[in-house]
């Protein structure tokens, strides 16, 4: 199996604001740097799953919402926890990716070669 192929089948979870665990303008600039490396190279993931604080890069206000515009156009799944929205009032300013269930992330997870947490 090719490295493009394994890639292609695995899920990535954004569980916080950003990527890691630092403070939240060191996690944003390393998702921005992961996220324009992801779309340089062209070799994507089946899906991305938002939940707990991770919801935040979906929503109105996210320095993130253009990259991840791009990966969804180019067939990238974004599925967001549905609870984790509401918990967090965010419910109305999703403006990227689909809202689902904690079901919708378990399925992406099940069918994945590979699950990569962030």
């Amino acid at each position: 199996m090719s490295n493009e192929t394994s890639f292609s089948d695995s899920v990535i979870l954004l569980t916080r604001e950003g990527m890691g665990s630092a403070d939240a303008a060191l996690q944003h600039k390393l998702l921005d740097t992961y996220l324009n490396l992801l779309l340089k190279n062209g070799t994507y993931p089946n899906a991305i799953c938002f939940y707990t604080e991770g919801v935040t890069l979906v929503v109105e206000g996210s320095p993130h919402l253009e990259q991840l515009s791009l990966l969804e156009q180019r067939g990238v799944r974004l599925i967001i926890c549905s609870t984790c929205l509401t918990y967090f009032g965010l419910t109305d300013k999703v403006k990227v990716g689909i809202v689902g269930g904690m079901a919708d992330i378990l399925e992406a997870q099940t069918r994945a070669s590979k699950v990569i947490s962030l």
